[in-house]
């Protein structure tokens, strides 16, 4: 028993949380479905609704997952996403850590390549990006470069993957 749960609370050697195949099947129903009954997915996967909800609340309280409610940014009044890449003088840690810090900032990646970072904004209007890169994200310490890829039209986004 104790191997079974150091095993479910153990990390791999870069810190991330090991995850069992239960825990993947949970999370693959919910990507499927973020509402599932844990009764549902219990029958599933093989477990009772209590272990699916403690489970799904280790896997929330570890970061692996969040159950959010994903929406067309149009219809809930951001009408101008862009990713912008970012070209960074010396450590690329604090402008990450600063970008991360901004509201209109929905994910930011380190990457190797052209750019040293990638972001996606959401704003309101192209004044609202306009000042978000030139106020906002060009005057941080560090910043070298910005170039702006704005959004005409989304044709697809999706959170539903799977797990390896």
């Amino acid at each position: 028993m104790n191997g079974v749960a150091a095993s479910r609370n153990s990390h791999d050697r870069t810190g991330t949380p090991s995850i069992d195949s239960v825990s993947l099947a949970i999370i693959e129903q919910l990507q499927e479905d973020g509402r599932r009954p844990y009764a549902a997915i219990g029958k599933a996967v093989g477990l009772s609704e209590a272990a699916v909800r403690q489970r799904v609340q280790k896997l929330l309280d570890q970061g692996v997952m969040q159950i959010v409610a994903v929406t067309d940014p149009l219809t809930v009044g951001f009408r101008r996403q862009a990713m912008v890449g970012i070209n960074v003088e010396g450590d690329l840690d604090p402008v990450a850590d600063a970008l991360t810090t901004m509201e209109e900032v929905e994910y930011v990646v380190m990457t190797a390549g052209s750019f040293d970072l990638l972001i996606e904004i959401v704003c309101e209007d192209d004044d609202h990006l306009l000042e978000m890169i030139n106020k906002r994200i060009r005057t941080l310490p560090g910043v070298r470069s910005t170039e702006s890829f704005v959004y005409l039209k989304l044709r697809k986004q999706t959170y539903t993957w799977g797990t390896r």
